[in-house]
């Protein structure tokens, strides 16, 4: 049936669409969704062209993109001026992340919805000891979308705290906010006890939930007790045991780790801060090998 419909719409045959100009085909198109407006084009060739114009497109991208791209590191004008029309912009937005507020953000888009996507960089986190060197250590990663990351030398409390407006967001929209990161070789002690996060909008209640760092967390979980090798087994020793609703660390397509923290919803035009925190305080034990590129939130999927 899908094979007919596309065939009845190339055909031209689409309920008299295409005697309409393609002015109104493409105000039409931009009340749709950027994947939408893809599929449609793709399909019938009375909405090829409408589908390619700069008032389509514009419509997609966030109606403060200007305001945003003005904050790049770079400045404006390199980026707008680089790319022939809208369309190019917004998934040159959606593929490639862009460094704002002095590299201490990174800016991109969702490419189904065009939902506005946000990561802020370690540097723009409160991280407790993060400035005393023999805790932390701020060190240059080739693979990280920022200048500097940090490492954690040791530690035995580990507490991480970022903060957004909400207003920076797409309203209308749940979010998940995701800590990012990946492991030296000298990661160690975050088998002992897992860590907890809170995520949610300042003057609400806010949502807990306990996360592993570890990556090989997801590993072990299932496997029976008399399965599990040192020193992964002291996590049934301890006061939190593993249970299903643990978050645990999932690998991204750039090479990094990300584990969900936490998911809120933006409604209307919130001018509050959406607060995420992540703490491992409980254990005692010391800490060392985490590798923080920051804490991003974007549209959930779904």
């Amino acid at each position: 049936m899908a094979r007919r419909e596309r065939q009845r719409m190339s055909s031209g045959s689409c309920s008299g669409f295409h005697v309409l100009p393609e002015g109104c085909i493409a105000n039409t198109l931009s009340l749709t969704s950027p994947k939408d407006a893809c599929r449609l084009s793709s399909v019938a060739s009375m909405f090829r062209s409408a589908a390619e114009s700069d008032a389509v497109w514009e419509r997609f991208l966030p109606s403060d993109y200007r305001n945003i791209i003005s904050r790049s590191i770079d400045g404006a004008d390199s980026l707008l001026s680089e790319f022939r029309s809208k369309k190019e912009l917004y998934f040159h937005l959606c593929h490639v992340p862009l460094l704002i507020d002095g590299g201490t953000k990174s800016f991109s888009l969702d490419k189904e919805t065009g939902k506005k996507c946000f990561m802020l960089a370690a540097r723009d986190l409160l991280i407790v000891w993060g400035d005393t060197p023999q805790y932390w250590e701020w060190i240059s990663v080739h693979e990280s979308r920022f200048p500097e990351v940090a490492e954690l030398i040791r530690v035995c409390w580990l507490e991480v705290r970022g903060k957004i407006k909400a207003s920076m967001l797409s309203s209308g929209t749940r979010y998940s906010a995701y800590l990012v990161f990946t492991t030296s070789p000298r990661f160690q002690g975050f088998d002992y006890e897992p860590a907890e996060s809170l995520v949610g909008i300042s003057k609400h209640d806010g949502q807990k939930r306990t996360v592993c760092l570890d990556p090989r967390g997801a590993v072990y979980r299932n496997l029976p007790f008399y399965h599990r090798t040192p020193p992964l087994y002291r996590w049934r020793q301890s006061n939190m045991p593993i249970d299903r609703n643990t978050e645990y660390p999932k690998s991204r397509a750039d090479g990094w780790m990300e584990v969900e923290l936490g998911e809120f919803l933006v409604e209307g035009k919130q001018d509050s801060d959406v607060e995420i925190s992540l703490m491992e305080v409980k254990g005692g034990n010391w800490k060392h090998g985490l590798i923080i590129q920051g804490i991003e939130a974007r549209p959930k999927a779904g």
